[in-house]
């Protein structure tokens, strides 16, 4: 099946019409321009690379392929109830992960991010959509670990998905080791073989797709990290992913950098990240207007040891989730207005109903059919994972 007449279908099956649009509120003001060089990255790329390649020499590593070969969850269509103007397809976890009180999904990337277009937007052989998440020690609990899941987005595969506990590396080479990463993993951008996960209030932690490890899946659901011999638990997990570098963000004025989303630009070949904020009266968020951040790439489809921001913009919106760019245009969710804006430089902002509890925001490339936003809701029992026609959103 195509993918488009699969878009099709899965838009009709969620009881939902097809080429829907939105209609915008009234043009507002749109964001105003920060002096973007004195926003600057720090990226390191190896800063582990003794005690992973230890790891690697004994577990050994799985290919995304492998990894989608032993997908174990199987995704369901979107509920008929769900409705949101433009959508064209998408689906939601198994039942465990839609109710999951302890666990909360909140960044999405596609392969389409990490290869473009080419081969159908294929990594590995398979099309997938990517989401990052959080997990407490308990349903009111403190954020313990964070993970990805990776699901089949192509009707060559099952609609299957796996889960990824990511980690980050600790020992020596002699004795290599790894724990948990708990931090809120809000936004996720993959781009070539790197995975980038955004970490709140230090910038992005940088993992290798090509070099997930394989754990033994025995133990408890608490035991993380090496046992004994070449024994390594990690939560009942049989695939972790560890960090390969730090990207950290600093600012010459003003208040550090607040990395809630972020999301890749193909067309420049950046990230773009922005922060959650309130107008006032938040106790465990800033309050203070937002920005929102342009970061380059070197020629080397990676960071420079330091990278100066391109473009760095204050916005007038609060209460961000996600945040997309592409040739020069801008989307912004906000979850708490349930609004979804868009603006390009010269032209007043536009805005959009938009879904409540909306996280992420990802733009999918396609050389034959629309251009497609990507998004999810986080709210346990309704965790839609979506594809809409960017140009339902102002973005024709």
């Amino acid at each position: 099946m195509s993918l488009h007449r699969r878009f099709t279908y899965a838009a009709l099956a969620a009881g939902v019409a097809v080429g829907t649009f939105a209609t915008p509120a009234a043009a507002a003001a749109g964001p105003s321009t920060l002096a973007a060089g004195q926003y600057t990255l720090a990226a390191g790329y190896n800063q582990f690379d003794a005690v992973n390649n230890a790891l690697v020499s004994t577990l050994g590593t799985a290919a995304v392929h492998t990894v989608m070969a032993n997908a174990n969850h199987d995704r369901t269509a979107l509920p008929s109830s769900f409705s949101v103007a433009g959508l064209s397809t998408g689906f939601r976890f198994d039942s465990g992960d839609n109710s999951d009180c302890a666990s909360y999904p909140q960044g999405i990337t596609t392969s389409r991010d990490a290869v473009g277009t080419a081969n159908g937007g294929n990594y590995d052989g398979h099309q997938l959509v990517a989401v990052s998440w959080y997990t407490k020690d308990g349903c009111d609990g403190a954020q313990q670990r964070s993970r990805i899941t990776l699901v089949d987005w192509d009707a060559d595969y099952p609609n299957a998905y796996r889960k990824i506990l990511l980690v980050e590396p600790t020992g020596t080479a002699d004795a290599p080791d790894f724990k948990d990463i708990p931090i809120h993993a809000g936004g996720m951008s993959w781009y070539g073989d790197y995975l980038y996960v955004a970490d709140t209030g230090k910038g992005m932690r940088v993992f290798d797709m090509r070099k997930i490890l394989k754990t033994d899946s025995g133990g408890t659901a608490d035991q993380i990290g090496h046992q004994s011999g070449s024994t390594y638990y990690a939560h009942n997990y049989a695939y972790v992913l560890p960090q390969v570098g730090t990207i950290t963000s600093k600012t010459t004025s003003g208040t550090n950098l607040s990395w809630s989303s972020i999301s890749l630009d193909r067309v420049s070949k950046s990230i773009v990240m922005t922060e959650y904020t309130c107008a006032s009266g938040c106790t465990d968020y800033p309050n203070r207007a937002p920005r929102a951040i342009r970061y380059p790439f070197a020629s080397t489809g990676t960071f420079a040891a330091t990278t100066t921001a391109s473009q760095a913009l204050q916005l007038p919106w609060y209460k961000l989730n996600g945040v997309a760019s592409h040739n020069g245009r801008w989307w912004f969710n906000s979850s708490g207005s349930k609004q979804l804006y868009y603006w390009k430089p010269s032209a007043a902002a536009q805005t959009f109903a938009w879904v409540g509890s909306g996280e992420s925001l990802s733009y999918w490339e396609d050389d034959t059919s629309a251009d497609l936003l990507w998004s999810l809701q986080e709210g346990a029992g309704n965790r839609n994972v979506f594809a809409v026609t960017q140009a339902t959103y102002g973005g024709g």
